[in-house]
């Protein structure tokens, strides 16, 4: 594979660098996984799916900056090496143009006014370890990943299952919840992050999944309310800073 170096990455590249699996998806190897785990990949994946290694998206929502501002982006997850989210946020009429992104254990992001003048920027250890957090919670996304024999899963009932791996080198604890026929509700983590804007922590981080929608044999969330304190009060009054409606998805 050709070596592409990070800080210059696109998501055509990111995308074109994905690996291809070259198996399907078959719900028999998994009977010895418990029933809420089995219900919900076979609600994410229809049998004989290809196993993607990768997810291309198209979306458009609202981001809490000072106030809520519409965006409209594009995003490749690529499960072995990272994810870009590429986006332009519309604030006073004005655009904000930039990226999101952690490729090959390196986390950026870059946020410019007119696409001129920077206005958000940042790298570093903790910009990574909370853009991994990010990349984890974001695996809902590319629901092949938990095909994976690199995942472990436990179940504490028949509508929770929590999914432990590790990505770009931090571990993760994955913790969904879905409904009688497997359809994803919610999902959550311990993120790094400094949401009140102090040091950075662990603060827990998560989505509620409004609507779905299937792509390329893949059902995943399509409407999602994204943000920090989740499954708390806070959630809602302040930790809530992201919606998004997911438009297209394709997979390789």
């Amino acid at each position: 594979m050709r070596v592409i170096r990070t800080k210059q990455l696109s998501l055509d590249a990111l995308w074109d660098s994905a690996i291809s699996q070259e198996r399907v998806f078959r719900p028999d190897d998994f009977a010895h996984l418990p029933e809420v785990v089995r219900r919900y990949l076979d609600h994410a994946i229809a049998p004989g799916t290809a196993i993607a290694s990768a997810v291309r998206l198209k979306m458009h929502g609202e981001i809490k900056l000072k106030t809520w501002s519409p965006f409209t982006a594009e995003q490749v997850v690529c499960w072995e090496r990272g994810f870009i989210w590429s986006a332009t946020a519309w604030m006073n009429h004005l655009p904000i143009v930039g990226s999101d992104r952690i490729i090959d254990g390196i986390g950026a992001m870059q946020w410019k006014l007119l696409g001129l003048f920077p206005v958000m920027t940042g790298t570093g250890s903790d910009i990574t370890r909370s853009a991994a957090g990010r990349l984890q919670a974001e695996s809902m996304l590319l629901p092949s990943v938990f095909s994976s024999d690199q995942i472990s899963w436990t179940s504490r009932n028949s509508s929770h299952l929590q999914a432990s791996f590790i990505l770009q080198g931090e571990p993760a604890k994955l913790d969904l919840t879905i409904d009688r026929t497997g359809q994803l509700k919610t999902a959550k983590l311990p993120r790094w992050g400094n949401p009140e804007g102090a040091e950075h922590h662990y603060v827990d981080f998560g989505a509620i999944v409004e609507e779905e929608g299937t792509f390329c044999g893949y059902t995943i969330p399509t409407r999602l309310r994204v943000g920090w304190y989740f499954g708390s009060d806070r959630f809602e009054s302040e930790g809530e800073f992201f919606r998004a409606t997911i438009d297209e998805a394709i997979y390789q």
